[in-house]
């Protein structure tokens, strides 16, 4: 389903966000970004304290067209980001993307990595931080999944999940489950061609629990520590849990 709309996910994401997601993605990365510079430098002595950490392993898991992937990447000189998708067809589309927007030397490497969340081809303690931006709803069980993160994040590393929650407010909320069952696939159907697709986006943003039930998800396979941020009055939640 997903290599069926990944030409045009882009542009039909955009459009029926109003590019709010463009907003949305930048404020994980700027979150990533602020944790890891805020972090003791991985290698370097004395003279090197003050200065932006060196040699962070990212893993930007569900990459899709590799938005967060080319963002993070830009921001942490020496880096590695593994951008990970079980799509291919995705991942091909975002390969064109960073092929275009070729970072600078100085900008960490992305390298797009076909693989399934739930068997990861990576070894316990391997990354520092990983990004899941608006991929969690998509892989049941939740709790394997992020059983799986959890097994190759470093000590101290974070998960950043970004996801759509439940509009609070009567009005709004009412508005919102309107643009969700009705609007969405209609555009979306259109932008992308396969209405089947949206219909079912609809569907699971509709039955991912709340913030503070997936706060309990992740404190019950080890997370230390939950923390949700409200976007766009809570019709998206940025959701940082610490190993």
């Amino acid at each position: 389903m997903f290599g069926r709309i990944a030409c045009g996910y882009d542009r039909a994401n955009r459009l029926l966000s109003g590019g709010l997601d463009i907003l949305w993605r930048r404020r994980m990365v700027a979150e990533v970004i602020r944790a890891l510079n805020d972090a003791p430098p991985f290698a370097g002595g004395a003279a090197d304290q003050g200065k932006r950490p060196a040699g962070h392993r990212v893993l930007d898991l569900a990459a899709g067209t590799m938005d967060v992937s080319l963002g993070l990447a830009e921001a942490l000189p020496g880096s590695v980001v593994l951008a990970a998708d079980f799509c291919l067809p995705m991942l091909l589309a975002g390969e064109v993307k960073r092929q275009r927007r070729q970072p600078c030397s100085s900008a960490g490497r992305v390298l797009p990595l076909a693989a399934d969340g739930f068997a990861l081809p990576l070894p316990a303690h391997a990354v520092h931080a990983v990004t899941l931006a608006f991929g969690l709803r998509n892989m049941q069980p939740r709790s394997a999944a992020l059983a799986e993160i959890f097994r190759v994040l470093t000590p101290g590393g974070r998960l950043y999940v970004l996801e759509f929650g439940s509009a609070g407010g009567k009005l709004w909320g009412g508005l919102y489950n309107i643009y969700l069952r009705h609007l969405l696939p209609r555009v979306g159907g259109l932008l992308a061609g396969d209405r089947a697709a949206y219909d079912y986006l609809a569907t699971t943003i509709e039955e991912f629990p709340p913030a503070g039930e997936l706060g309990r998800e992740m404190l019950a396979v080890g997370f230390c520590s939950v923390r949700p941020i409200r976007l766009s009055g809570g019709i998206v939640f940025l959701h940082i849990a610490e190993k």
